[in-house]
Order: structure tokens, then sequence, then C-alpha cells
């Protein structure tokens, strides 16, 4: 449907990325759906697979993760990437592998054989001056022009309804998928979080920092107990579910940013049943520190 409606359009490289590709890298982050249900149709985003990776933002010359920092990618890897043209994806490589790609990208010196695994899954090609509908048919014919195995197109499609889209989240979680991206039609780039760019998960998460640990009682007296984790807002809070024995026993770092899972929040805007998930970008320079008896969380966090 969307390659009738744009079958006319064909704009050059340059003229596309001319205003973009100078620019300060800019990223625009998902809200969750439910946020924002109701405040435009299903009919009107792009839906796609949610691919569970490491954000990776291509400028035309350089590889960078969502905080701007350097991916220290083999140079065949980044000799394959179009350049000058600006693309916006996910270093991934396969359904419930997400430490494996998170140890492979961030290592400073990349290890060939963990590389040819990763494939770069592009879903935008960003601009100031097109939507994401025009954008999307060009992410595709970019990628399909430079021919390179490892770079892939996200297909984007349409639901009809609230409840198609339910039936297509069930499918697509069944089949190892973390969950659904929809992305609005209409919409121009932007920056920051907002109701064009929503996620669509069979659970809420988010991300905080590890600030502190506490010990474990009983049969895991002298591993972890809890983490003690800050919220971008500040808002501070514990976590002592989800933890492997392992996990326990050699636990994030301070400074580790981490993801959790939870089910709403309290009145006092906590993180209801939070558990953990993993560390999702681990700090460079880890201060070691063993969990501590002492609870030095502040008055906000949960008890």
């Amino acid at each position: 449907m969307l390659s009738k409606v744009f079958l006319g359009l064909v704009v050059s490289v340059g003229v596309w990325f001319s205003s973009f590709s100078n620019a300060q890298m800019d990223v625009q982050l998902a809200k969750r759906y439910g946020d924002e249900k109701g405040a435009y149709p299903v009919t009107d985003y792009l839906v796609s697979e949610k691919y569970d990776g490491i954000r990776g933002i291509w400028t035309g010359t350089e590889l960078l993760s969502r905080q701007g920092k350097p991916i220290h990618a083999p140079a065949w890897f980044i000799q394959a990437l179009p350049k000058g043209v600006w693309l916006d994806g996910e270093l991934w490589s396969k359904h419930h592998d997400f430490q494996f790609v998170a140890s492979a990208v961030t290592k400073d010196e990349p290890i060939d054989s963990q590389w040819h695994k990763i494939h770069y899954m592009v879903f935008d090609a960003p601009d100031y001056e097109h939507n994401f509908a025009e954008r999307s048919q060009r992410y595709v014919r970019i990628v399909e022009s430079i021919h390179t195995p490892f770079v892939k197109a996200i297909k984007q499609f349409t639901v009809p309804d609230n409840q198609t889209l339910s039936h297509v989240l069930d499918e697509y979680v069944k089949k190892g998928a973390e969950g659904l991206v929809l992305h609005r039609k209409a919409a121009m780039f932007q920056s920051g979080r907002s109701g064009n760019l929503l996620k669509l998960k069979p659970y809420m998460d988010d991300e905080a920092t590890v600030i502190g640990k506490t010990l474990g009682q009983g049969k895991y007296k002298g591993m972890l107990g809890a983490l003690i984790v800050e919220m971008p807002s500040g808002t501070q809070f514990k976590i002592g579910t989800g933890f492997t024995d392992e996990e326990r026993a050699n636990p994030p770092h301070i400074g580790d940013v981490i993801t959790y899972q939870y089910h709403g929040f309290t009145k006092r805007g906590i993180p209801r049943f939070a558990s953990f998930m993993r560390v999702r970008y681990p700090v460079k320079e880890p201060l070691v520190t063993k969990p501590s008896s002492v609870d030095k969380v502040s008055s906000t966090a949960s008890k």
C-alpha cells in the first residue's frame, strides 16, 4: 500500500541529508504505548518489530551509541555502511541474545568473530524535512542499494485497529520479539520522547542507574541482597528480585545502567514490583565495592 502511495517519490541522497548530516546528533526515544493511547488512532502509525539490541546511529562517517559515544566496530563493518547518509537502527544478532551483543559492541577492541554475528537493523533515515512515512521508504532504498547482508531494513506495516495490534503483538512475542514499535506516519523528526514514537511490550520496563547495594540475608548471606537504583527523575528505590545466583555473587557495578521490569507505580511514584532484567549500559570504569549492610537509600526509596 505504501509503495503505491510513494511510488513517484525519487529524491537524491545528497538532497535528503544535506541539512541533517552536519547537525549535532539528536536521538528519538520511544514512549510506552499505554502512555499515549487514544492520542492518535492506531491507523496513524507504522508498526514494526522492536529489536532487543544496542542502539546504533550512523552519521555517514562514524557509528555512535545512543549517548553519542563511538562504537568500535571492525573496519570492514564501517566500510560497508553508506557514506554521507544518516541512519538510525539497532545492532542485533538474534532473539534473546542481548548480553552477547552488549558485550561485543561495547568492546574498545572489536572481535571480528563476534561482529560477524551482528546485524545493523535500520529503522530510520532521519532528517528535519520529511515525515516518517517518507523516511521509511527512503531507508529501505538506501539499504537495498548497498547490497550488504548484515545491514537490513526493518519492515514497517499498518494495522486497522487496537484488537489487531494486540494480536500482532502476541504473535511477535511468541516468535521471540521484545515487542512492537509504533511510529506516527505524519511525524517529522523530533529528538527526545513524544507520542510520535511509541513502544508496546507485554510488560512495562525502564532504565535506572545503580547507586548502591545491600547485603543478602539467609541463603544469600555474603551476596547481593538488593540494588539501590536512581531513576532519571532522581527517585531512588531498591530492586531485590530477578537476579540469578551468579548475578547475586557478581552483581552489577555502581554506575551501571540497568533495565528492570515493573507493573505500574505506587502513590509515591515508585515502580511497583520492580524486578531486575539485565545490565543495559555497563560503566566503563567500575567502582569496586561490596554490598553494604547499611541501607543508605534516600527517604524516597521503597521499603
